[in-house]
């Protein structure tokens, strides 16, 4: 695993976990690496516990933010359904940093602009803990899934694609 300069650096996923009190650790990769799988790796972690932050915007205009298992997709048509709207369609690339102050592949559900209403896949409560983007690429924090959704006000569904 390399590690950057900055690998001591806290971001402001880290704050604002530690200003609310609940536990974390910070985990960082090599920032060139590509995909959640690769990262999973790096960091000696199942890709099933490492999650990806995915952004959706509902036929209402209304966003959706869905955290699903790494080497998942997020099916549209169930994340619809868990967030109550007749469809979803994933937030265009270009949006996503005017909209949540984050870039793709560092998107974490941890500390957008606004606070947007949050699912995460269910297989997320199986797990003492999960490892989310800690708000930048090269950077991840091991949290336990129950701190989070509890953080987030999130609920839990099944999102993924068979």
């Amino acid at each position: 695993m390399a590690k950057s300069d900055k690998a001591n650096e806290k971001t402001n996923v880290m704050r604002l976990l530690d200003q609310a009190g609940i536990a974390y650790t910070p985990r960082y990769y090599d920032a060139s690496l590509a995909s959640g799988t690769e990262v999973a790796a790096a960091l000696g972690q199942s890709a099933e516990c490492v999650f990806k932050t995915l952004v959706a915007e509902a036929n209402t205009g209304e966003h959706f933010v869905f955290v699903i298992p790494a080497p998942e997709t997020l099916s549209l048509k169930k994340a619809a359904k868990a967030a109550g709207v007749k469809s979803i369609a994933m937030l265009p690339q270009k949006e996503l940093l005017p909209l949540t102050g984050y870039v793709h592949g560092g998107c974490s559900p941890v500390g957008m602009k606004k606070q947007f209403p949050t699912v995460f896949h269910e297989t997320a409560e199986l797990f003492d803990t999960i490892c989310v983007s800690a708000g930048k690429i090269g950077a991840q924090v091991e949290v336990a899934p129950a701190d989070l959704i509890a953080l987030l006000g999130a609920q839990t569904a099944d999102i993924t694609a068979e």
